[in-house]
């Protein structure tokens, strides 16, 4: 994909960010899903580690390089007209600059990076840490001229025992996040806890991106809730897995 083109999509990316509240973007993992959602009038998709692991027979926590996400990835960005926004895990040991010129070249326009670094035995990256990679990435993509969305994910109350117990570091954590120049937040794992997500939309300056689920979940309780922008996660595959499997059950008989 030619440069201007990755840089117009990118800018696309950040005005409909702007103009929807909240901005849903299909979670996909190959061609046909990304040209699915596209079809079906999605303006803008996103592809997730976990299903494309699935997909690709990987493990998902980094089971798979930055070069095999990239090759895997840059047929889904080509397949569609709308901006396509990758979720890198922690970064597959590269530095920020490395993972930029990687998605910029196959013509990734957002990316979504963890504080969880699964290639060293699953530990935490520190507030400091992890917002000195976002700033790295920010700073790169600024280097770049391209106008990437950073979504920044802490997997903080993914790993606590008491999710409540740990709002305030995580807000901080956060809020630490859209300084070094995060687009937009991620806390996993709180979607179904309307106070929670409710404290952190209300906490931060930046659009607060939500897991959802495509069938249990509804848009107006994300909106009503100040969520700006959704994501499926593995959930949507999921879904389709679960409607697959009941589909195909009659005719194992």
């Amino acid at each position: 994909m030619d440069f201007r083109t990755t840089v117009e999509r990118a800018q696309r990316l950040r005005d409909l960010h702007a103009d929807r509240a909240p901005l849903v973007l299909p979670t996909v993992w190959d061609v046909w899903s990304a040209r699915t959602a596209a079809a079906a009038g999605f303006p803008a998709l996103t592809v997730g580690s976990h299903p494309l692991a699935d997909a690709r027979g990987a493990d998902d926590q980094e089971g798979q390089t930055f070069e095999e996400v990239l090759a895997a990835v840059r047929p889904i960005v080509a397949a569609v007209e709308v901006p396509v926004s990758v979720d890198l895990e922690s970064g597959y040991g590269h530095r920020p600059a490395e993972l930029v010129a990687g998605l910029v070249e196959i013509g990734g326009v957002g990316l979504n990076v963890e504080d969880t670094v699964h290639a060293e035995g699953g530990r935490m990256r520190s507030t400091e840490e992890h917002a000195a990679y976002v700033a790295g990435l920010r700073a790169a993509a600024d280097d770049a001229g391209v106008p990437l969305w950073v979504n920044g994910r802490t997997d903080l109350f993914l790993h606590a025992t008491d999710a409540a117990a740990v709002l305030d570091e995580a807000i901080e954590r956060l809020r630490a996040l859209a300084r070094a120049g995060a687009d937009s937040v991620y806390p996993v794992r709180i979607q179904d806890d309307d106070a929670l997500l409710a404290a952190v939309v209300g906490a931060v300056d930046v659009p607060v991106n939500s897991t959802a689920h495509p069938v249990t979940h509804d848009l107006e309780r994300f909106r009503r809730l100040g969520v700006g922008r959704v994501t499926f996660g593995p959930l949507l595959q999921r879904a389709l897995t679960d409607a697959m499997s009941e589909m195909l059950g009659p005719w194992r008989r």
